[in-house]
This record gives C-alpha cells, structure tokens and sequence, in this order.
C-alpha cells in the first residue's frame, strides 16, 4: 500500500523524477525477445482444447467450410487479448480490480465474471483430464476414470506447491515440437489451393450444429477466462507498472511524460509478444484443420468421448506409421495434461482475485482475504476435488468441455465490453487503443455475440433436438 500512497502525495519536482524512475524502461532490441513468457503461457493454455480438440472435430464434420470463422476468432481475441493485457501494462493491477472500480453496484461486474466461471472451471478441468486419460489407457490400460482422478490430483499437487513454472518451461518445448510436427504433417497432405480458400467465403453448412461451433470458437486460443488470465501472467512478470506490484491501479495524475512514454513502450511489448503466440497458435490450427479436413473426414472418423486419443493419433498414424501413432498419442496426453495445469493455475489466481475483492467489500478481513490461502484453497477445492465429482458423475469428456467451451464464447462478449469500457475510462488518451483498434475490438464482441444468440436460439427452439 506504500507505493499507492507514493503516487497519492503531492506531484512535487522530486516527486515526478522518482515515479520516473520506478517504472522500468521496456526492453529493446533482442531483450524484447526474453519477455515473451506471458504469451507463450496463455498460447499453451488454449492448446488442449480450442486447437488439438475442437478443430479437428469441426474439420471432421464440415472440413474447410468454417475456415473463415476459425481465422475470424483468432484475429478478434488478439484485439481483445491485447486490450485486457493494455489494463494491466498501464494501470499496474489485474483486470478484476479494474472492473471492481466500474460504477454502479459494488463489485457486480467481479460476479458477472465469477459465477458462470465457477461452471466453466469444474467443467473445463474434468473435460481436459477426462481426455488425456484416453491416451494414457492405450499405453497402461486401466480405466480412464481411474487415470482420471490420478492426472487432476498431480496436477493440482504441482500448482498447489507452486512447481508449475518449471513444468510450463518443459511444456513450452514440447509445445513448440507439437507445432512443427503437425504443421510438418499438414505440409504433406495440403490440398490445393481453391480447396483451401474455397472456406475464406463466409458461409454457414447447411447441417451445421452451432453446439459443435460455439465451444470451438469460445476456446479457440482462448475462451473468456482464458483471455483475462493473460492479465495475471503480464502482471506477475513486471510489464510496465506491474513492476511495482502495488494493490491500486497507478494515479494517473501524479504520472509523468518520461514514465507514459515507458508504458507506451511496455504496451507495443506486450502486443509483440501476444501477436508472436497468435502467430504460432494459428498456425497450429490451420494444421490441425487440414490433417482433420484430410485424414479423419473421409474416413467419417470424429475424436469422441473415450476415443478422443486413439482418433487423433489417426492423424499422424496414418503418415507416419506406428511412430506417428505414438507420437501423436504422447503429444495428446502431455497437450492435455499442460493445458490442464494452466487451467488450475490461472483459475486460481483469477477466482483469489475475485474473492479477495468481494470479501473486502463485505469487510472482511483475516485468512478469507489472503490471496496465497484463497489461490490454494480453490486449487484444492473447485479445481480437484469438485471436477473429481463432476466427472465421475457425467463421464463424457468432450460434452464436458462442450458445455465449457459455449459459456466461454458467450462470456467473451461481456468481458470485451466491460474491458473497452475500463481502458476508456481509466487510461489516459495517449495510452487508450487507436480508433481502428477499438473499432475492430467492438466488432469482436459482436462477433461472438451473435454465434451465441443464435446457439441460444436453437436450444430454445429445439430443446430436444441432438
């Protein structure tokens, strides 16, 4: 709180040369290179599901017919990635302490987030273990609820003792050699060219089931709660006046030129760094759409419930013979597995945020209020032992992430409105997005909007229909 009351005193002489002094100027040249992590962190996350899942399902079904909505998705959620990592770059704090400062009720924008997140964690968490369990079956045996249970609760123990960044840097290796294997794969089996662009034109399959669409383009790169993570991993690697780590957003006003024009360095960082993962999370889904296009539709193969692993490892098997199987079968596992620990991780600290600010609008104080014990205390409680119970329970892995996935796409839209809103009322206007910036953000909250009315649409016109 020293650090709040610094910026809170009177903007002496003095005083503005210190604030100069405390935000550290943005890396340059090849520097720029080593501050990538938070990116590389969030494109992880969203490996297990949006990319290794969910796009081969949908090539499966309708090959490159929604090759637009895929390249769509990814570049909309770069403009609202960079948007949320923008609040935290320029104002030092997390994204939920900034909608905590949103006039109207105290903290109804933090419940707006929390509750429907509550489904989405459980969920998301037994789907993913749920699915590397059905590649683990194929080399031990077992039974995948068995194998279930095993994978959420070394996981949990790893974020829970605070290992998880030394399994995220071995993660982001294998993530990098899954890359260049899939697209390597693609590379051989690419159709021609008018096959491929023939999906560019907007269009909608006549057969299409938005409950297949919608989860693929909430959790493609990311779904909402994956978007507002990146806040936690800019802050908790020092971007702009996330080095000071102080509990308020920066006063504005007792901010100097020199510092602005730091942050304004910190910002083009931060959007390097998200611009180089969408890159690479892009790539990945391309390839995974065309080996899906390719191998698994016409054979009429799906990834599905408990054969999700023995499906995709398809897709290199059928290149690479039994090494290609296997190998596909180890990256689906370890994927899984990775993503499941960046899930717990960011859910953590996304949940002990939103807990800690409720808690101390009540005025509570103590325990409840500290992050460390809130962080472990959802780690234990919402993302082991009740996604235990969940999948033990429903048993069905993608209809799990399914269900996950489509609360994620129909959050976007309010996370983007609500983050839009916060930079233009509490950044100063040389730090606020460009208005071709804001404009293409706006849209992107339209975009997913509409993918869910129209899914809501069909569920209530056809509540039965399969």
């Amino acid at each position: 709180m020293s650090s709040q009351n610094d910026y809170s005193s009177s903007p002496t002489a003095e005083h503005q040369e210190d604030n100069t002094q405390r935000i550290p100027k943005p890396p340059q040249g090849w520097q720029r290179f080593l501050w990538l992590g938070p990116s590389f962190i969030w494109m992880l996350s969203a490996a297990g599901s949006g990319e290794l899942l969910f796009t081969p399902r949908i090539a499966a079904f309708y090959g490159y017919s929604l090759l637009w909505a895929l390249l769509a998705a990814v570049i909309l959620k770069w403009f609202i990635n960079g948007e949320i990592g923008r609040f935290t770059v320029c104002s030092g704090t997390t994204i939920l302490e900034g909608f905590r400062r949103l006039p109207g009720p105290k903290n109804w924008a933090i419940w707006l987030i929390l509750v429907p997140q509550v489904v989405v964690a459980i969920s998301t968490v037994a789907g993913l273990t749920g699915t590397a369990s059905t590649a683990l079956i194929l080399v031990t045996g077992g039974t995948i609820q068995l194998w279930t249970v095993i994978i959420i609760l070394v996981t949990a123990a790893i974020v829970f003792l605070g290992q998880y960044e030394g399994v995220e840097k071995i993660s982001s290796y294998i993530g990098i050699a899954r890359t260049i294997a899939v697209v390597a794969a693609a590379a051989v089996v690419f159709p021609n060219f008018g096959k491929l662009t023939s999906g560019l034109v907007p269009q909608i399959p006549s057969d299409v089931r938005y409950d297949e669409i919608l989860p693929w383009l909430g959790f493609m790169l990311a779904g909402a709660a994956g978007l507002m993570w990146y806040s936690y991993w800019v802050g908790a690697r020092g971007y702009g006046a996330a080095a000071l780590k102080q509990e308020e957003p920066i006063d504005f006003s007792q901010v100097g030129r020199e510092e602005r024009q730091r942050l304004q360095g910190w910002t083009m960082q931060m959007l390097l760094s998200n611009t180089l993962a969408v890159i690479g999370a892009l790539l990945a889904a391309l390839a995974f759409l065309i080996l899906g296009s390719e191998l698994l539709r016409p054979q009429g193969l799906v990834p599905q419930e408990d054969q999700v692993a023995e499906t995709l490892g398809s897709l290199l098997g059928d290149l690479w013979g039994p090494f290609g199987f296997w190998f596909m079968i180890a990256i689906v596992f370890i994927t899984f597995c990775s993503t499941t620990l960046s899930v717990q991780d960011g859910f953590g600290r996304m949940f002990a945020d939103g807990t800690q600010i409720i808690l101390q609008g009540f005025g509570v104080r103590g325990r409840w209020v500290n992050e460390k014990f809130l962080r472990k205390f959802y780690i234990v409680l919402l993302l082991a032992l009740l996604p235990i119970a969940i999948y033990l329970f429903f048993g069905q892995p993608v209809g799990l992430l399914q269900m996950a996935g489509a609360i994620e796409a129909a959050h976007i839209p309010i996370v983007t409105g609500l983050t839009l809103y916060l930079n233009h009322r509490m950044l100063p206007k040389e730090l606020q997005p460009s208005t071709f910036t804001f404009s293409a953000t706006v849209i992107a909250g339209l975009f997913f909007a509409v993918f869910a009315i129209i899914y809501l649409y069909q569920l209530i016109a056809q509540p039965s229909g399969g």
